[in-house]
């Protein structure tokens, strides 16, 4: 039987005099969207099994105004991101982990000329950095034994901040077979949902792109296609469900994987 999850957040560490080594920036989809709160979940198992002392900012934490800039609105995205960083600096933090490429894009790259700068890594990559120290062992790799398992690279993550290696590494512990789609790394597809195009209408076209890239995923014959974002879970979720292939296809975020793994 797991033991109940505590998570503290950055108040109540300050109020006890105590910072914790890490801020786990949870993002909007993680806290709001009940699928994306399996992966949060998950990634605070993680963190707390490793014994990091990690913290959230609660209800103090706000959207890092990534959608707001991908949409063009400079403006609202700047006042976002100003509110963010006061509470963030008010509190010290150095270092920042999350679950999602938008917000860990943007808190690394785009918030430093607003006077917010911080150690950001992706969860894949710190959970990577958790096995090879051995903070973090995996005791059942047998829950995918001759599992064929294909990894979706986000955008944000790829092609924007080279972050290729660290969920394949990852994924490559457990005891399956990693297959990569025929557009994978540098040449990898899009789910569709970045750039705010997630809250709008499709444009004109022949096919929907998450429905584009499901068919790579098929093409692999894979058991499994692995997500290091939320938006892209959604994406790929939706194109497997619509390819009618959900009794054949899982989609799992790799901090998703590496818990069931653990037996977290």
């Amino acid at each position: 039987m797991s033991q109940p999850l505590k998570v503290h957040t950055m108040a109540e560490y300050l109020a006890k005099g105590e910072v914790p080594e890490i801020l786990f920036w949870v993002g909007c989809s993680g806290s709001f969207d009940d699928r994306a709160k399996k992966i949060t979940k998950a990634i605070a198992k993680i963190l707390t099994k490793a014994e990091i002392k990690f913290a959230v900012l609660g209800a103090e934490e706000s959207c890092t105004g990534d959608p707001a800039k991908r949409a063009g609105n400079e403006f609202l995205f700047q006042m976002q991101a100003m509110q963010n960083i006061q509470v963030l600096n008010g509190y010290e933090v150095k270092k920042i982990v999350t679950g999602c490429p938008h917000c860990f894009n943007t808190l690394k790259n785009e918030y430093p000329e607003l006077g917010g700068n911080y150690e950001v890594i992706h969860h894949t990559q710190l959970i990577q950095e958790l096995i090879n120290t051995n903070k973090l062992t995996i005791s059942d790799g047998e829950a995918f034994k001759g599992k064929k398992i294909t990894f979706h690279d986000p955008c944000y993550l790829g092609r924007a901040n080279d972050v290729y290696d660290a969920p394949r590494e990852v994924i490559e512990k457990l005891d399956a077979e990693l297959v990569e789609m025929k557009r994978c790394r540098t040449k990898g597809l899009c789910c569709g949902a970045g750039g705010a195009q997630m809250f709008k209408e499709a444009e004109k076209g022949n096919k929907e792109i998450n429905v584009e890239r499901t068919e790579d995923v098929i093409e692999t014959k894979a058991n499994i296609v692995a997500t290091g974002c939320p938006f892209c879970n959604t994406m790929m979720t939706d194109g497997i469900k619509l390819a009618e292939k959900e009794g054949s296809v899982e989609v799992l975020d790799v901090a998703e994987l590496i818990a069931k793994a653990a037996d977290l």
